[in-house]
């Protein structure tokens, strides 16, 4: 592995910098059992739900950088929004608390049906009403974003500073600050002797695996980035890809590779935040052999599709495939009712 191409990512990145939001390195662990389990390549887990505020998960480092913008605008409000078990609004509500902000969320009804009793009181739901959010039910309309900036044009106009903070914190500041990710990924791995063959995710709005493609671009550019589409939308999970990694790239002054947008479809069972049969076989197998605890919305999908594709025979026993734990443990609870675990 060239250290050279890891400096470069990180010069490029030095430019932006962190709020501290997130307790970063975050840990990367051997998931022997697993692997032994699968019988495939060796497996690696980079705990993104380890980063420390509100539970944790991978948004927080994206909130590191895009919220800099917020403190430095003089926001007194953030804005934004996402289903009720919502691990982005959760973190939004989380670093909200910690930076003496407000926080108003749009809460979207309709996308899914409620899988549980629990599911519009328990888990992230109660989380956000906990760190102190104010809670705007909207009707699900498709437009992912409308709504939020909808809800920040009212609260202007009574007088309010809102930053708007995009669904799944996904734009082109997000890409740049989940590049880093790559950055800590390639130098862990180095320490530990080897280069992944693949990175694989669970992909929905977008932003994560731009910022995964934008930093292996320059620190691990023989690594596969897959996304696993856990939306039951490939095609929109793709193009939001492309867009959030171009403007991404804009910021960093790089050249976003879209031939390496890889999303794997097939894995997010009926609808988003509907589990299947294989969502809850991951989250078990993950509990069971590895005492990891998986979301049946994001990682477990994510998950469920590294899993299919050790069993389609995609890597050799002596590859090594790094998963990469988003968090959202806490929605677990809002679907107990569901998984009969």
């Amino acid at each position: 592995m060239a250290r050279g191409s890891i400096a470069d990512l990180e010069g490029h990145l030095a430019r932006f910098r962190r709020l501290g939001l997130a307790r970063l390195p975050t840990p990367l662990e051997p998931l022997t059992r697993l692997a032994g389990h699968l019988g495939g390549p060796r497996l690696w887990v980079k705990r993104e739900d380890e980063t420390g505020l509100g539970f944790g998960g991978n948004k927080l480092r994206k909130l590191d950088h895009v919220l800099r913008a917020a403190v430095e605008a003089g926001a007194d409000t953030l804005v934004s929004g996402g289903v009720a078990q919502s691990n982005s609004q959760r973190q939004v509500a989380a670093a909200a608390a910690k930076l003496g902000l407000g926080c108003d969320l749009a809460v979207y009804h309709g996308r899914l049906a409620p899988p549980t009793p629990a599911y519009e009181t328990s888990g992230n739901a109660l989380l956000n009403r906990l760190y102190g959010a104010r809670l705007h039910d909207v009707p699900w309309t498709g437009d992912r974003n409308g709504a939020i900036r909808d809800l920040a044009d009212r609260l202007a106009a009574e007088g309010r500073r809102p930053f708007v903070v995009p669904y799944g914190v996904s734009d082109g500041l997000g890409a740049v600050g989940y590049a880093s990710a790559i950055a800590e990924l390639a130098r862990q791995c180095g320490e530990r002797g080897f280069t992944p063959r693949a990175v694989v995710h669970c992909s929905g709005s977008g932003g994560t695996q731009a910022g995964l493609v934008l930093g292996a671009s320059l620190a691990l550019p023989e690594t596969e980035i897959v996304g696993i589409d856990i939306d039951a939308e490939p095609d929109r999970v793709r193009a939001d890809v492309r867009r959030h990694g171009a403007a991404g790239a804009d910021l960093l002054d790089m050249t976003f590779a879209d031939d390496r947008v890889e999303v794997v479809a097939g894995h997010a069972g009926p609808a988003y935040g509907v589990p299947h049969a294989a969502t809850v076989d991951a989250v078990r197998l993950a509990g069971r052999l590895e005492a990891l605890v998986l979301d049946p919305v994001y990682s477990a999908k994510g998950l469920a599709g590294l899993i299919a594709l050790v069993g389609a025979g995609r890597w050799r026993p002596d590859d090594d495939v790094v998963f990469i734990h988003t968090g959202g443990a806490p929605a677990l609870f809002a679907y107990a009712a569901a998984l009969a675990i």
